[in-house]
């Protein structure tokens, strides 16, 4: 599964972080969502809550 953050909408408001540690993290630098483990969302689980949680939609799965 591929999973994509567009920088362009997401707000850093670390959902996403917060519902998949595994697979997601908030960089403080830049104050935006990145995906540090994209292997991580066949076995986490969490993905799919991510996505559906993300306030503005930044959260993109691919199979």
């Amino acid at each position: 599964m591929k999973v994509i953050v567009d920088q362009d909408l997401c707000i850093g408001c670390g959902a996403c972080e917060e519902i998949c540690p595994a697979v997601f993290h908030l960089n403080e630098v830049i104050g935006k969502s990145e995906v540090i483990d994209e292997e991580a969302c066949e076995y986490a689980g969490c993905c799919e809550a991510a996505e559906e949680n993300c306030p503005v939609e930044a959260i993109t799965l691919e199979e």
